[in-house]
């Protein structure tokens, strides 16, 4: 069977820059450093020497190659930062290979994030001709597929408002609606159908379905491995830019939890300002880290242990009423507990969130989190998956208890205990 998708030595390298730290300069020190940089580039021409240090590599990927086949329903996982989107959007011919080459024989439509290959300023239906001439559909064609798409995406009211006017759920719902009937060869999903409510991801994994069971091909970013799994026959695991394990989906999920992913905890992130990864022109995330609210921490976080979750985040537009969410998630996918907050009209700037959870209410094994950013409530900012990874382990067992405790957590109520006679 032919390739319809072909990768070879794929790389792609980004610079990024390091904010030089601001302080007090009189004119004085300014001529001085003048000098120093004229004597420096007499030193060493023509940019030869120590480099800027203030400028970074930074390879998003490296040397990946595979081949799909027509008909493939690939998902491809790894963690946050591993190279994931930057692939989706080099296959979507959004970003420039800085080295090797892609061969894609089909037409493709990508639904990446919210408002992908829309354009604010149009009503919904000029969206959905738009979208379709992209894809070098005829007028005669699109209009076969308009009613089926309206009625999927639920937006019959809006048709004709511009989009900018749309929540995000709205978005995502027609975006996926045109990306998915208009019939393309190939539809690359990133993990944007988080965004929407469950029966529309219920929605979405369905028509998935039926369009990989019409022999179209599929690739498919999410941290679900349930939905991976049930969906895709074959896996690609990325670990730090680099293509570490592919296969049957089974075996490659199954090493990726085992740890052949990468790293199994990843306690702290932090993001350099001008990565694309640390979010967008809402929001862009600078730091987040998951620390034992102790004052003295053995190094092991068990079911006993308190957590403090702080994250650092840059705030770059103003909202009348601003929330996030934190979803707690266990590695197959499956949702724990969702925490957050709301705030009310807040301006642009830099601010710190922090949460708790108590000791003795997590059970043993490892977790991940996403976080989204939302204004008004129903428009998402920004959405980031698995943030964070840490493991719970478990203490010692108590007398007389064999194996592990079932159930998502195990928390430590109180109870009382009294005699009682029973009167009569």
């Amino acid at each position: 069977m032919a390739s319809i998708i072909t990768v070879e030595n794929l790389s792609k390298k980004y610079i990024i820059g390091h904010q030089r730290q601001e302080s007090y300069s009189s004119l004085r020190d300014v001529i001085a450093s003048g000098a120093k940089r004229i004597l420096r580039n007499l030193i060493t021409p023509s940019g030869k020497g120590s480099g800027d240090p203030l400028h970074e590599e930074f390879w998003a990927l490296k040397d990946v190659s595979f081949e799909i086949q027509e008909g493939d329903r690939v998902g491809i996982i790894g963690r946050n930062g591993a190279g994931k989107s930057t692939l989706l959007k080099v296959l979507s011919r959004i970003t420039e290979p800085t080295a090797g080459w892609v061969k894609i024989n089909g037409r493709v439509a990508s639904l990446l994030e919210v408002g992908t290959g829309f354009h604010p300023e149009l009503t919904g239906r000029e969206n959905i001709y738009l979208n379709g001439a992209i894809l070098g559909m005829s007028k005669v064609e699109i209009r076969k597929k308009f009613d089926e798409i309206v009625a999927f995406a639920e937006v019959e009211r809006f048709l004709d408002t511009p989009v900018k006017r749309y929540s995000s759920g709205m978005y995502v719902r027609l975006a996926f609606a045109v990306a998915a009937h208009l019939e393309p060869e190939i539809l690359i999903i990133d993990e944007v159908l988080a965004v929407g409510d469950a029966q529309f991801q219920k929605k979405c994994m369905g028509k998935m379905e039926e369009a990989g069971k019409d022999g179209r091909t599929i690739l498919f970013v999410s941290h679900n491995l349930r939905a991976v799994q049930a969906l895709c026959n074959k896996a690609i695991c990325l670990n730090n830019g680099q293509l570490v394990r592919q296969g049957n989906t089974q075996y490659v999920v199954n090493e990726y939890l085992t740890g052949g992913g990468g790293e199994r905890e990843v306690l702290e992130r932090v993001w350099p300002a001008t990565l694309e990864s640390s979010g967008n022109a809402n929001v862009r995330i600078l730091r987040a880290q998951i620390v034992p609210d102790l004052d003295f921490f053995e190094g092991l976080i068990t079911v006993q242990t308190p957590l403090r979750i702080e994250f650092f985040y840059r705030l770059c537009v103003p909202v009348d009423t601003y929330s996030f969410s934190m979803h707690f998630m266990t590695m197959s996918g499956e949702c724990v507990f969702i925490t957050g907050s709301s705030h009310q009209m807040v301006q642009p700037g830099v601010y710190k969130s922090t949460g708790y959870i108590p000791g003795n209410f997590l059970n043993t094994g490892l977790y991940t989190m996403k976080l989204f950013f939302a204004k008004d409530v129903t428009n998402l900012l920004y959405a980031a998956g698995e943030l964070l990874v840490f493991e719970v382990h478990d203490i010692e067992r108590e007398s007389g208890w064999l194996g592990e405790y079932p159930g998502a957590v195990r928390p430590k109520l109180k109870w009382d205990f009294e005699p009682y006679t029973m009167s009569g």
